[in-house]
């Protein structure tokens, strides 16, 4: 079916993306789920860069919200899609286009070490607002906390020039304001527009699950620039 790669975004884990990741391989794709925080946007490429050149061939790469600036920095992807994700281009960070919104600041909290972490009753109505109490629940749980200057850093390349790539706007998002990603969005070859909040793998996996799908499908069957740009809004 092919292979994709899921790229979690600040203060998230492999296991957010676990119903994605189950249901993907359940349809016969390869999926791998590299884990960032590594103490920089460098080092957190570096970490996906492999799980691209681990895969016997071109991936579907999806980063969601900082993900965005990590996939951004990677090669040889079949596909780059950027849910509700920052799209660097030259010397931009995600810091630098808008970066967090007022209600996700509010969130974080600074901890001894440096580090900041996500109160976790704000955590469950930015980041996930729009989906079941007990999803959410879990999904609050696995947060972790985050070392500093990662989403000030700024990709050594913008992949989203030479690869195909789609960009998905979520709506009702609280963390990143719909209207930044409408404007990064431009810089994709294609976009959808979907009434969700922040993280639809939690919410609505399935969602996420059929876009994957349809393009992996794509890529398959094509090597280059998907024509124009697409506004797809789905529920």
């Amino acid at each position: 079916m092919g292979a994709v790669v899921l790229v979690h975004g600040l203060y998230h884990r492999p296991e957010h993306f676990a119903e994605v990741a189950e249901q993907l391989r359940a349809a016969g794709a390869e999926v791998a789920v590299p884990e960032l925080h590594r103490g920089s946007l460098l080092a957190d490429t570096a970490a996906v860069q492999a799980a691209v050149d681990a895969l016997r061939e071109p991936a579907v790469v999806l980063g969601h919200s900082y993900g965005g600036s990590v996939i951004t920095g990677v090669r040889g992807a079949g596909h780059l899609v950027y849910l509700a994700a920052f799209v660097p281009d030259a010397g931009e960070s995600a810091a630098g286009l808008g970066g967090a919104s007022a209600q996700l600041r509010d969130a974080i909290r600074p901890e001894p070490d440096g580090s900041t972490s996500m109160c976790p009753d704000r955590a469950a109505a930015v980041l996930y607002g729009d989906c079941p109490a007990p999803l959410a629940a879990r999904a609050v749980g696995l947060l972790r906390a985050q070392a500093p200057g990662c989403g000030r850093g700024v990709p050594e390349r913008q992949s989203w020039q030479d690869t195909p790539s789609t960009y998905v706007v979520c709506a009702q998002d609280r963390a990143i304001d719909p209207g930044l990603q409408r404007r990064m969005a431009a810089r994709c070859t294609d976009v959808r527009e979907w009434r969700t909040g922040h993280s639809p793998f939690v919410g609505r996996p399935r969602l996420v699950v059929g876009l994957l799908r349809e393009l992996l499908a794509t890529t398959s069957r094509r090597r280059g620039p998907l024509p124009g740009i697409r506004w797809s809004p789905q529920s």
